[in-house]
């Protein structure tokens, strides 16, 4: 009787690996990041919610679904830090027995009173669940206006960082400026675009300059221009994003999927799209399957607001999941996880089965 007691109480610890859930998941986080780790654990990081951490917490998990507070694993606003406040985004690689975590905040040095001051840091640690210390005392550069959204790419032996430039301050031409100037809603719109650039596989400094990879459409008959362009045709800010990248390879590693998300991050039209190329610098083509995750409420969902998702892999690196943020009525203004299963076609198209408040299945095995 022992030695079967012995037998169950393993079986009972084993990590679950197919599990049945249901979205949205109980962590709230805004642009969630998921990291494998080579412990076999899947963490979870994200934007605190409460405004009170001045920095980053993580969850834990074996099967996707299950997820354990780790507690705060990196603090700023300290007077050896950089960085300030509007602590946003961060993304943890794991590389040589190290832990990076990349991510945006307001940078103190700020003689002009800029009212958006954010720039890219690296914090490193010898745990996914930290702590987490800065590698430096300055943002990873300065590129003179604000950026925010660092991800990641290694590519044929080099490696790669992508990141949004804000749209503070950055008035651009379009028709559909013209458009909402002549309707008296707004005199200008401003953009955020995704930039690439090559980085030190140490990710101490990068390399090169910058190259312009994605940004919104100028001419209102673009395939792209509707979903694009909501927050403004609505009436809701005269503002179109461009951010929140993530950049991956398919199977045979000879195409780079950059998903991205447009809109207003607070509002409801927040979506995902994705665009691809054959080079990490471009140039990238918008998939003509855009959007690929948006609000459901039309569709008589209950979901809005998905957007800066994530992907991750399950453990035989069989599947992908979207990893992502949404609300619905009952979750309120905080923004709240969801994870669903995305696929790659036979043509090279990809989906994602989302956005889920139904129970579903999921295999991490």
């Amino acid at each position: 009787m022992l030695s079967m007691g012995l037998i169950l109480f393993a079986e009972m610890r084993k990590p679950r690996t197919i599990v049945t859930y249901t979205n949205p998941l109980s962590v709230r986080f805004g642009d969630p990041y998921v990291l494998l780790a080579s412990d076999g654990k899947y963490y979870m990081y994200g934007t605190d919610e409460t405004g009170k951490l001045e920095g980053f917490e993580v969850y834990s998990s074996d099967n996707l679904v299950d997820w354990k507070p780790e507690g705060q694993v990196y603090k700023g606003n300290t007077p050896e830090s950089w960085a300030l406040d509007c602590f946003w985004a961060p993304e943890v690689y794991e590389r040589n027995g190290k832990f990076y975590m990349f991510f945006s905040a307001n940078w103190k040095h700020n003689p002009t009173n800029e009212d958006e001051n954010f720039r890219i840091g690296v914090a490193v640690s010898d745990k996914p669940t930290g702590p987490f210390k800065e590698m430096s005392d300055k943002p990873l550069f300065d590129s003179g206006y604000p950026v925010i959204d660092a991800n990641i790419l290694d590519f044929n032996g080099k490696t790669y960082l992508y990141y949004s430039r804000c749209c503070y301050k950055h008035p651009v031409e379009s028709e559909v400026a013209v458009w909402a100037k002549q309707l008296n809603m707004f005199n200008e719109i401003e953009e955020s675009w995704i930039y690439g650039v090559e980085i030190a596989s140490d990710f101490s400094k990068i390399i090169g300059e910058p190259v312009l990879l994605l940004q919104p459409p100028k001419d209102m008959n673009n395939p792209q221009s509707e979903w694009e362009s909501r927050s403004v045709t609505s009436g809701e800010i005269n503002r179109r994003w461009t951010e929140g990248s993530f950049a991956f390879t398919n199977e045979t590693n000879d195409k780079i999927y950059m998903m991205y998300s447009a809109n207003f991050f607070g509002g409801s039209n927040y979506a995902v799209g994705y665009a691809t190329a054959t080079n990490p610098l471009g140039p990238f083509r918008k998939a003509l399957n855009n959007p690929i995750l948006e609000r459901n409420t039309n569709k008589h969902g209950i979901v809005t607001g998905t957007g800066h998702n994530s992907v991750t892999w399950s453990k035989d690196k069989k599947r992908m999941f979207c990893i992502y943020h949404g609300r619905t009525e009952q979750t309120g203004e905080a923004r709240v996880v969801f994870i669903d299963e995305m696929k790659i076609d036979k043509d090279g198209v990809l989906y994602v089965d989302g956005p889920s408040t139904s129970p579903k299945t999921i295999n991490i095995e």
